[in-house]
């Protein structure tokens, strides 16, 4: 290699170029970060109604949780939650997301971590699907049975009850 400057990768159409050294131990570095510390990406989203706060019923895990779910490879957390939304409670529009924080937590030996979103002015028709069951509109200070204390802190730091954590 001439200079040093970089490898030669063929990709699968037979595609060739040039990958400078540095962005090769990169690559192998976040790989390797990757199988050691997993991270698991998600974006969840409040969507407001009157004072009260959107919570939907999985047909998957007990509960009233917040709406959303995982981030493809590569997608940006913005799209992944509208995208979320058409599919869970079938989102017709609205205002462009707003992010509210940002969270961790530990799941088995990943962290998670979990973009949480504010969606203004969303319309939306619901129908129960084989993801989510049933949807309500709660009050932020008092979520109903079932919800998880993680879900009602979200409730609580959105309605200003309670300072907002980094952990979900």
């Amino acid at each position: 290699m001439p200079g040093g400057e970089g490898l030669s990768i063929s990709y699968r159409l037979g595609v060739s170029r040039r990958m400078p050294l540095h962005r090769i131990a990169l690559l192998a570095k976040i790989t390797a970060q990757a199988l050691l510390v997993p991270v698991a990406y998600a974006a969840c989203a409040l969507i407001e109604r009157d004072g009260k706060v959107l919570l939907v019923r999985h047909s998957y895990v007990a509960g009233w949780l917040l709406p959303g779910g995982g981030v493809a490879r590569g997608e940006p957390s913005e799209q992944a939650v509208i995208r979320e939304m058409k599919e869970e409670i079938g989102l017709e529009q609205c205002a462009p997301p707003e992010l509210f924080g940002l969270y961790s937590r530990k799941t088995g030996w990943a962290t998670n971590v979990i973009a949480l979103y504010l969606l203004r002015d969303a319309q939306f028709t619901f129908r129960p699907n084989l993801e989510v069951r049933e949807i309500q509109f709660v009050d932020p200070a008092n979520p109903p049975p079932r919800t998880p204390r993680s879900v009602a802190n979200r409730l609580k730091e959105f309605g200003g009850l309670q300072p907002r954590s980094p952990f979900w």
